[in-house]
């Protein structure tokens, strides 16, 4: 069956950096879009960057020049590079896989989720 498995939350101070880390297994990941969402405390799960098949990425405004979405194919992982973190950044992290390649905002676009990763971000 399709897993997928974040990696590389923790917490940090303002400012700091943090990679994030997907790894699928259980589906043709070079065919798949890959979506990373966040869900802050009493807040709906909010699209935070995606990737499609081909390379192309989607940023939500708020993270559009501090976070960078990519993926490595040999690998079946994708990566949120997160620097100037805020604050306000703080949320579970949801790495979503989309079989139709797609790059979507859209939450009920992506059929498969990972099980979330914390990122905590003092002030």
């Amino acid at each position: 069956q399709v897993q997928l498995v974040e990696s590389g939350g923790g917490l940090v101070q303002a400012g700091d950096s943090l990679r994030l880390s997907c790894a699928a297994s259980g589906l043709t990941f070079s065919n798949s879009g890959m979506g990373w969402f966040r869900q802050a405390p009493g807040k709906e799960r909010e699209f935070v960057s995606g990737i499609s098949w081909n390379g192309d990425t989607n940023y939500v405004d708020s993270v559009k020049v501090r976070f960078t979405i990519s993926r490595d194919n040999a690998k079946n992982t994708v990566y949120l590079q997160m620097n100037s973190l805020k604050p306000a950044d703080t949320a579970d992290y949801f790495c979503a896989a989309d079989s139709l390649g797609r790059n979507s905002r859209a939450i009920n676009q992506y059929l498969y989720w990972g099980p979330g990763t914390q990122v905590i971000v003092s002030s």
